[in-house]
């Protein structure tokens, strides 16, 4: 019999240690909910577990992000929309001002609603925001939608400018196809010196450069030793000479060649900026070829207008070329909203998984946790009651002092 060390309850004690502590992390697991509270309970699967819950959390905000690009885009296509509603009453009204039972009174009025529209079109593509950023003013392009919890995982987005400029309404050109009565062309005639066109359908300016080279040929016609032509009216059709025979004159057929040469320079000169350019006008103008042609009317606007019916319809095609434009932006965006609903609905679900994958590594089991939990109950007041009996034993010691 020892008092000094008492072995067994040193044992009960060790074992109620191990006892203790165990049910002291069981009890931190069950109050937590967590498997995993420090490294040290898993250092493997901390690091695993902190890596998914990086990339849970970035796929959570990376589908609030497109979400917010869808609400972007949901902007600007309600403003789109609006811009749309626009146009077709501007085109509604160019094919009213059209109509020549209109009088000037009339189109004034009609005038007057375009050039309000035009300016509402212009203050829609001016003032549409989101968050504070312009959409339809031509500053939001090459934006980037981060879709992603990675780096550089992002959609592009860009918003074209969709005011009355950009749509086309202020440079408004078309032609308008009517009969007119022309002026029937017969020839040229420039000073003394003319030539007929033998066929309006022949290229009016092939025919004013043959006339050219006749007039050039009369020179070399002139140029002989005993007189040569010094210099030419064309005004009057009439040539000067200078009188050089033999001797008289040394050198006169240079002097002769230099003459002619100048006055052909001379005559291709005029003919450049006379004759060619009449020419180039008759061939270019059909109504000038015969006496009664179809011809287009060519229109030139600022802006929307029905001053007359060349202006209103040079309008209507402006307008509908318009309305195709913001059509296609319209489509663009649509398509883009599409795409970023499929994208929410793929980062929730990627979201979705890897929360139960990173929920099996760091979660508590409750029920295992539980049973471990009652087990340590358990073993720690039977360990207790060992440790009271343990301590009990040594008694026995006093009773061979009595």
């Amino acid at each position: 019999m020892v008092v000094q060390h008492n072995l067994t309850a040193m044992n009960a004690n060790r074992q109620l240690g191990i006892t203790t502590g165990a049910q002291a992390k069981s009890s931190e697991k069950l109050s937590s909910g967590y498997r995993i509270n420090r490294a040290g309970d898993d250092a493997a699967g901390l690091k695993i577990s902190e890596k998914m819950r990086s990339q849970i959390r970035g796929l959570d905000k990376a589908s609030s992000n497109a979400q917010d690009g869808i609400s972007l885009i949901q902007t600007a296509e309600g403003a789109l929309g609006e811009a749309h509603s626009i146009l077709q009453r501007m085109n509604e009204l160019a094919v009213q001002g059209a109509n020549d039972t209109n009088e000037s009174i009339d189109r004034d009025a009609i005038n007057e609603e375009l050039s309000a529209l035009t300016s509402e079109l212009d203050r829609i593509a001016s003032t549409t925001q989101f968050n504070k950023q312009n959409l339809l003013d031509g500053s939001f392009t090459s934006k980037n939608l981060q879709v992603g919890a990675n780096s550089d995982q992002k959609i592009s987005i860009s918003i074209g400018k969709m005011n009355s400029k950009a749509l086309g309404l202020h440079s408004i050109t078309g032609t308008t196809t009517q009969s007119q009565t022309g002026k029937k062309v017969t020839g040229f005639t420039f000073g003394k010196y003319s030539t007929k066109a033998t066929n309006s359908k022949d290229n009016f300016s092939k025919q004013a450069n043959a006339a050219n080279t006749s007039i050039k040929a009369a020179i070399d016609a002139n140029k002989t030793a005993a007189a040569y032509m010094k210099q030419i009216d064309f005004g009057t059709g009439s040539a000067y000479y200078l009188n050089a025979t033999g001797s008289k004159f040394e050198g006169a057929k240079s002097a002769m060649s230099a003459d002619a040469k100048a006055l052909k320079a001379t005559v291709s000169d005029v003919f450049k900026t006379n004759w060619k350019t009449k020419a180039a006008t008759y061939a270019n103008t059909e109504n000038v070829i015969a006496d009664k042609t179809t011809v287009g009317q060519a229109t030139q606007l600022t802006d929307p207008s029905v001053k007359d019916y060349a202006s209103a319809n040079a309008t209507i095609d402006a307008v509908q070329k318009a309305i195709n434009s913001v059509s296609s932006q319209r489509s663009a965006l649509g398509a883009l909203q599409n795409r970023l609903e499929h994208t929410v609905a793929n980062l929730d679900n990627v979201s979705e998984n890897t929360s139960s994958a990173e929920s099996r590594i760091r979660d508590t089991d409750m029920a295992d946790e539980m049973v471990e939990y009652s087990k340590n109950n358990i073993l720690a007041q039977a360990g207790q009651s060992m440790l009271a009996q343990a301590n009990q034993s040594t008694q026995g010691v006093l009773s061979l002092l009595q």
